[in-house]
């Protein structure tokens, strides 16, 4: 009897330990996991407040008026700096180098559906379907899309008949696409407002889309624009753009990325509109956390139809 009674609070004591055990593990699983979070917090703090002091890095460098070698300049380059010891990644790149898809020319804009690699039958139809959403009539285009057509397509939403108001507002078009938006998103604005491109700050991607040119063609301007960039001397023009050109604009978009030691990475999206009075010197028009990992990564996730509608009316109230 004294043996069994023995038995049994061994077999208690043994499970009161494996249970003591669980709940030990369970209270160090979970501290070890509230350390991992605040960590991390504390590490993406740290990287988005660094890619935001460069943002304003960059708005200071775009009121220099000096030429120096060191001048940050709006014409797409990486610039790396550091702040506080967190290396960044910098790029400025003035509206005018993109294509605004409330202002471009057809021909521009068709360009750059071909030079993405879209269908003739696609493009098209996004044309159309583009130009319906922006103009103020009730109009269909013969490839285009009004009300009814997106009724038809089972969407609660319309065509806005009004120029767009952010980029994001393009993935509510009638057959946009997530793939096609992704690779339009870099090389696009709403903040130009000229019907063509600024050719000495405009992107290989944005050259490709002007009509009637190659490969052979952009490439061969690039190698000299950036000869001219190392020997301080003028851009050259691009004569294939003589009827698509533009001319700077007050805004300037700013991509800055920061990456920790640990690999903690933040990307700030940034539209800065410049200013002449000092007492509000720049007006940040968008200001978004990039999906983008990297710099010279020109994709990007879209964002929900609805998300990007409230974007847009955030964007335009900043």
């Amino acid at each position: 009897m004294i043996r069994r009674e023995r038995g049994v609070a061994l077999v208690v004591v043994m499970w009161v330990s494996v249970l003591l055990t669980v709940i030990a593990s369970s209270f160090i699983y979970e501290a070890r996991t509230d350390m991992l979070v605040v960590r991390n917090t504390i590490s993406i703090a740290r990287a988005e407040a660094a890619a935001d002091a460069a943002v304003h890095r960059a708005v200071f460098e775009l009121y220099r008026a000096d030429n120096a070698p060191d001048a940050w300049r709006r014409d797409g380059a990486v610039r790396e700096w550091a702040y506080e010891g967190i290396p960044i990644k910098v790029e400025i790149r003035d509206e005018s180098g993109k294509i605004d898809i409330n202002t471009a020319a057809d021909p521009l804009l068709r360009g750059l559906y071909t030079s993405m690699g879209v269908g003739l039958e696609d493009i098209n139809k996004l044309i159309d379907a583009t130009l319906d959403w922006r103009d103020p009539d009730n109009l269909k285009r013969v490839d285009g899309a009004e009300e009814p057509e997106y009724r038809a397509a089972g969407l609660a939403y319309r065509p806005a008949n009004a120029p767009f108001q952010a980029i994001e507002e393009l993935q509510l078009v009638l057959g946009m696409r997530p793939d096609i938006y992704r690779k339009l998103a870099p090389f696009i604005t709403v903040y130009s407002r000229q019907p063509g491109i600024n050719s000495t700050l405009a992107s290989r991607e944005v050259l490709m889309a002007v009509p009637g040119v190659n490969a052979q063609i952009v490439d061969a301007y690039l190698a000299r624009r950036e000869q001219a960039r190392a020997a301080g001397q003028p851009m050259p023009t691009f004569p294939e753009a003589a009827g698509f050109s533009a001319n700077l604009t007050p805004t300037a978009s700013i991509r800055a990325e920061a990456r920790l030691d640990d690999g903690t990475v933040f990307v700030r999206d940034a539209v800065a509109l410049l200013r002449p009075t000092p007492r509000r010197a720049v007006t940040f028009v968008a200001w978004r956390e990039s999906t983008a990992p990297v710099l010279g990564d020109e994709s990007q996730d879209p964002a929900a139809a609805a998300a990007a509608a409230a974007a847009a009316a955030a964007n335009k109230d900043q």
